[in-house]
């Protein structure tokens, strides 16, 4: 649970617009809008609830429009990404980004007094490709690495990878997937995907968080 924390975290907080973040370097742009996401989630009583909606709302709004979820999918799909149909490829994409927005919808309502550091950036600030490292400090226990990937088209800054302990979330899934690819091809694997956002909605946020 505390891994799918850190995806919402990180991908949460790029709440404001593309124009907004070509002003400001990565880091800088991150560290601003983590905190403001953080105390929306601490002091948001229907957040702390687990109402639903407003949940999805804060998803919506926040996360879709700031994170290049066709290259994630890409990425994960790895070498059967090209071998896939623009429509294969459309659907795959679909519901690699609905399983991620139940991932990060159900997490959401598990914020509550943890904080993040962000460690010095050591990119070139001509670079259109970038890491920003960081932790999570609870209360208890050891700081947490979490390491984000954001590339630049045009004007805009988006996520398409993240790395919590360690592993990144693309490469986790790209075992994932090609597992799937495996048994059923890329129809197989778009199907179980399906599957798994069918019972997630079914399931509600709150069961999903503890999952």
């Amino acid at each position: 649970m505390f891994k799918k924390f850190i995806a919402v975290l990180t991908l949460g907080m790029l709440g404001f617009t593309g124009a907004a973040v070509a002003q400001e370097a990565p880091d800088v742009f991150i560290k601003r809008i983590s905190q403001e996401v953080l105390e929306t989630a601490k002091s948001d009583k229907d957040i702390q609830s687990g109402n639903q909606q407003k949940i999805l709302d804060v998803v919506q709004s926040k996360i879709l429009p700031n994170v290049d979820f066709k290259r994630m999918t890409a990425l994960a799909a790895g070498r059967y990404w090209r071998e896939a149909t623009p429509d294969q490829q459309k659907r795959l994409t679909e519901e690699f980004r609905d399983l991620l927005v139940y991932t990060y919808a159900g997490a959401i309502a598990q914020i509550r007094d943890q904080q993040l550091e962000f460690k010095p950036m050591r990119n070139d600030p001509s670079d259109t490709d970038v890491e920003v490292r960081s932790q999570v400090v609870q209360q208890r226990g050891e700081p947490i690495q979490l390491n984000y990937r954001l590339a630049k088209s045009g004007n805009t800054w988006k996520i398409y990878d993240l790395n919590v302990l360690g592993a990144w979330l693309v490469e986790t899934y790209k075992g994932n997937f090609a597992s799937e690819i495996s048994k059923g091809g890329i129809d197989g694997l778009i199907k179980t995907l399906a599957e798994r956002n069918k019972k997630l909605s079914a399931n509600g946020i709150a069961k999903n968080a503890k999952s």
